[in-house]
């Protein structure tokens, strides 16, 4: 990664365990200002804890982690000013419109009205709301849905963008559309996206931590991943060496 860069995403040996259960061990990175980076790996490789560790969701088990140079575990409501986080799955109020669960997380993060009526706008033409703005967030797609959770995400205007699974469900043209907003809010932001979809990674990333088992088994550029010009190959070979993946917490309890 790019040195002298400014660190905007940092962990050193973080570790989650549930009782005997590791969910991540020792995982230690950094992410300079201005790179979107792919979290590579399996389902159930460890991406959705370390992620909601470094949202403030989940409490670490041993190590640390910084969004921005403050520290998660005592700087919590001074990094929810520079983080946004698009969760798997993320909730939505079904029965409010776009606009009006916008408007009410903005109001829940003491956006004052004049700079919430300006947020408002840059992340509806942002995310492309305008044709839905009105409607019930339970009759829009999977498409829309999404770009509601990327709006939400979006409208305090933060510096680091961490996602989970974002394109996760949408078909092609969504995929596409997505991918397009990334790389366009890449010039202005930190953004950090877990997938185990290796179109993903080739499309978007300037760089690819690669998880399996809780633990990181490489970092480098797409190009150092890629093997007779695919991702396919070290995919397989990285994570079929015949033992069982490890699962995250969600998928290890019923």
């Amino acid at each position: 990664m790019a040195k002298n860069s400014k660190i905007m995403i940092e962990t050193k040996g973080l570790s989650k365990y549930y009782g005997p259960f590791v969910a991540i061990q020792d995982i230690t990175f950094s992410i300079p200002e201005g790179q979107i980076v792919a979290f590579l790996g399996p389902n159930g490789a460890g991406k959705s804890t370390t992620m909601k560790i470094l949202s403030g969701y989940l409490a670490a088990s041993e190590g640390s982690a910084k969004i921005a140079g403050l520290d998660i575990r005592t700087d919590r409501l001074e990094i929810a000013k520079k983080l946004g986080y698009l969760p798997e799955n993320g909730p939505l109020y079904q029965s409010m419109t776009p606009l009006e669960l916008l408007e009410f997380f903005g109001e829940a993060r003491g956006i004052e009205p004049g700079a919430l009526k300006r947020n408002l706008d840059r992340v509806i033409e942002e995310c492309a709301l305008q044709l839905v703005l009105e409607k019930p967030i339970a009759k829009l797609s999977r498409g829309y849905k999404q770009r509601v959770g990327l709006a939400q995400a979006l409208l305090h205007d933060p510096d680091v963008l961490i996602m989970d699974e974002p394109t996760a469900g949408l078909d092609p043209n969504q995929i596409r559309g997505f991918r397009d907003n990334i790389k366009k809010l890449g010039k202005t932001k930190t953004i950090l996206i877990s997938t185990h979809i290796l179109q993903e990674v080739d499309a978007i990333a300037d760089y690819v931590l690669f998880v399996h088992e809780g633990k990181l088994i490489f970092e480098g550029t797409p190009k150092d991943l890629k093997e007779d010009g695919s991702l396919e190959n070290p995919f397989y070979r990285l994570t079929n060496d015949g033992r069982p993946a490890n699962v995250d917490k969600e998928e290890a309890v019923a």
